[in-house]
């Protein structure tokens, strides 16, 4: 992945997540309320999430434990059936924690040794505050149901919560077109 796409790909995403908000479309606010115990989400976010793990998985080299590569995507093949036999509850947030994580990787790498280029920090530095967000939440993903509460509870909050990841997102868009 090119330094360019990694930073236009995450502006595109927090442009899309912030606009509906900073635009008060109520529609959004229901959706994102709903997002954390949405069984639909769940199947979606928390699949992709573990067929992207799987992926990985199966390509693993032999250095990476790769002679078990078999037996470890049996595993946790299972564990990701089993996840939404046992724990249901608050799994599109854990998908969403998952994707952040295997999303940093291809994200990092691509600005990894980039000093000729020091507006990557843009797109790196918030990158680790959702990695570290993304490892809170999967521990503790009712707080994220709780956040949304209290965003919700007043109107502006919202608004301006949007609209500072709409902006957000249009510089990352910029930056991107500096490389």
């Amino acid at each position: 992945m090119t330094l360019f796409l990694a930073t236009l790909l995450p502006g595109l995403f927090l442009l899309g997540l912030g606009a509906p908000l900073a635009l008060g479309l109520s529609s959004a606010g229901i959706s994102y309320k709903a997002f954390p115990r949405s069984q639909a989400a769940a199947y979606a976010v928390f699949g992709s999430a573990a067929a992207w793990f799987l992926y990985n998985i199966w390509h693993l080299s032999v250095a990476d434990f790769g002679e078990y590569k078999g037996y470890l995507f049996i595993g946790f093949a299972v564990i990701a059936v089993l996840a939404f036999r046992c724990v249901p509850d608050f799994l599109a947030v854990r998908g969403a924690c998952a994707l952040v994580l295997l999303a940093a990787s291809p994200l990092l790498n691509a600005a990894y040794m980039e000093y000729d280029h020091p507006q990557r920090l843009f797109m790196v530095t918030p990158l680790y505050v959702g990695i570290g967000l993304a490892i809170w939440l999967g521990a503790q993903p009712w707080r994220l149901r709780d956040f949304l509460e209290w965003l919700f509870s007043r109107p502006a909050r919202a608004r301006a919560a949007g609209g500072l990841l709409a902006v957000y997102g249009l510089l990352l868009c910029g930056v991107a077109f500096t490389y």
